[in-house]
């Protein structure tokens, strides 16, 4: 494979935060009275994009707040930590770098909006390495949809013949696939459930970021 560019996910690949924003969840609903459904995401529409998880939480939830308000309220419950607790996966680091200084492009690919991905990784010293972000904010059809990485690969200015993708979520390999991407599969606790069918969907899985790292050295020779 002649690879030039590698994109990755933010939340559950970078980053360990899947845990926080499920008790963002539980604040945002229980701050008005409302008991989180066990179904809570079973029944969202296809995408799950920053911008189509508000439009289903105001629509299932009656919420008089609009859209923006809500993105704004989960942004402010979780800002914080991404300010200033929330540190990359084990041995992301490296690997990142690694890819910078081989002169391969690098991108972001997440359902996360803008300002959370640049605070989050600005304060693991790391978004300086980043050529382009794609974010939820900016995309109205999210993951499984390929339009976060179709919209990365054209900022990028790359092709999807010559890129690989790093996810750790079933909705995340199934957009990077439908973007005509190499994909790998990441192993995260908050995704357990849906490990067969991500390694079945995917190209390639890992366990964490020593297997890719070498995975990556073999394959686009860093």
């Amino acid at each position: 494979m002649n690879i030039d560019t590698i994109i990755f996910d933010l939340d559950g690949t970078l980053i360990d935060s899947m845990g926080l924003w499920r008790q963002v969840d539980q604040d945002f609903l229980s701050s008005r009275g409302i008991e989180v459904p066990e179904d809570l995401f079973d029944h969202i529409p296809g995408g799950n994009s920053f911008i189509q998880t508000a439009q289903y939480f105001k629509k299932r939830f009656s919420l008089r707040e609009n859209v923006y308000q809500i993105m704004q309220e989960w942004t402010d419950l979780v800002g914080f930590h991404y300010r200033n607790t929330i540190g990359l996966k084990d041995d992301a680091e490296p690997l990142l770098k690694a890819i910078k200084g081989s002169s391969h492009k690098l991108g972001l690919a997440t359902s996360n909006s803008y300002e959370l991905a640049e605070s989050v990784l600005k304060r693991n010293g790391v978004w300086e390495l980043f050529d382009f972000a794609s974010t939820g904010c900016k995309i109205t059809k999210g993951k499984p949809y390929p339009d976060i990485y179709l919209y990365c690969l054209e900022g990028l200015k790359s092709d999807a013949a010559r890129t690989i993708a790093i996810e750790d979520t079933l909705s995340g390999v199934m957009a990077a696939k439908a973007a005509g991407i190499y994909t790998y599969g990441i192993w995260d606790g908050d995704s357990v459930r849906d490990e067969e069918k991500i390694r079945e969907l995917a190209d390639d899985y890992c366990l964490d970021y020593i297997c890719l790292y070498e995975q990556m050295k073999k394959r686009v020779k860093l």
